[in-house]
């Protein structure tokens, strides 16, 4: 299937898409769900305003005949939505779809993890802050320890998953885990993904004083460890990596503060409830399920698709003052994914 290849308003190819299947998750982390704000009583969406999978699928397959390659599920916590390998089996299905991926913060890797795999799921990107009980529990807001997610990893691992890990790094709250963890992870040959803490959603209280950038993480590294630059794989890869020079594993810095990459994002993001947004600093989305429910033909949604993308001017990143961080009223990560 050759692809109807659009491009926005500075030339950026339509390659990625991010779909949130839930707006649910069990962690409470301090940079993306507070329990300040998200706490026991909070109302998430009904499961009758979610997307179906029938209806991820068909979106899934219009952006795919724009030229997407690659699709991630997200949350929320995506291990929450029921029955999540049959979604995995029908975006499979899809003709042009090379790469299916899922984030997860794997508390219930152990549980859904052999039947995401023999569905189809190759590729999982987990989220860990911190291998100290106590950091890591004041992190995700529920007290839970790192030797879980550990064990969930290895046991996804021993399926055969390709693992990477993902580290939100801040000032004063675990920046003195980033030499353990870098060691930890590559003993166990697994990619781990610095990621500079970001003011995603206004709840997480984001400034650039708690902000560690790559420049300083490289730093630390690099009085122990002897790292090379690895070339991107292919365009608008966010990750700049790096190998270590005696093993194959990998680190990498996702620099959205201190090296904006506004330039080369390919990135379009489908919310649970069906809104389709084009940046992850997005202020509103196009209703895209509200057109699926009054009964739009898929060349309509194709065409509404195309407009929005054709139009689109979003380089939040390079604009990013502390005072539009403060002022610009963005949707929240758990609701869009991250």
């Amino acid at each position: 299937m050759s692809a109807l290849n659009i491009t926005d308003t500075f030339q950026r190819p339509l390659r990625d898409l991010r779909i949130s299947v839930t707006d649910r998750c069990n962690f409470r982390c301090t940079y993306c769900m507070p329990k300040e704000i998200f706490g026991d009583d909070y109302a998430f969406m009904p499961k009758s305003e979610l997307l179906s999978f029938e209806e991820m699928t068909r979106l899934a397959k219009l952006f795919v005949a724009f030229g997407v390659k690659k699709v991630r599920l997200t949350g929320g916590e995506p291990l929450l939505r029921r029955d999540l390998p049959d979604l995995i089996r029908m975006l499979t299905a899809i003709d042009g779809l090379e790469d299916i991926g899922l984030t997860t913060n794997a508390l219930l890797l152990k549980q859904h993890g052999q039947a995401l795999y023999e569905a189809g799921l190759r590729r999982l990107n987990v989220s860990l802050d911190s291998l100290s009980k106590e950091t890591f529990g004041k992190m995700n807001g529920r007290g839970i320890g790192p030797e879980r997610i550990l064990q969930n990893i290895e046991f996804a691992k021993s399926i055969g998953f390709q693992i990477k890990v993902n580290m939100v790094v801040q000032k004063g709250v675990n920046d003195h885990e980033v030499v353990p963890m870098a060691a930890y992870f590559k003993k166990q040959g697994i990619a781990l993904r610095f990621i500079e803490f970001m003011d995603v959603g206004t709840d997480n209280g984001w400034s650039f004083k708690q902000v560690v950038t790559k420049k300083e993480i490289l730093a630390r590294l690099q009085e122990t460890e002897k790292l090379v630059p690895v070339e991107a794989d292919y365009l608008g890869e966010v990750a700049g990596r790096y190998r270590y020079e005696d093993t194959d594993a990998e680190v990498g810095f996702i620099t959205s503060v201190s090296e904006s990459f506004c330039s080369t994002c390919t990135r379009a993001r489908l919310s649970s409830e069906g809104k389709f947004y084009t940046c992850l600093f997005a202020t509103d989305g196009f209703d895209l399920r509200d057109m699926i429910r009054s009964g739009a033909s898929d060349s309509e949604l194709a065409e509404a698709v195309r407009n929005v993308w054709e139009k689109r001017i979003d380089r939040y990143s390079d604009e990013r003052t502390e005072q539009t961080a403060k002022k610009r009223k963005k949707i929240n990560m758990s609701y869009i994914g991250g």
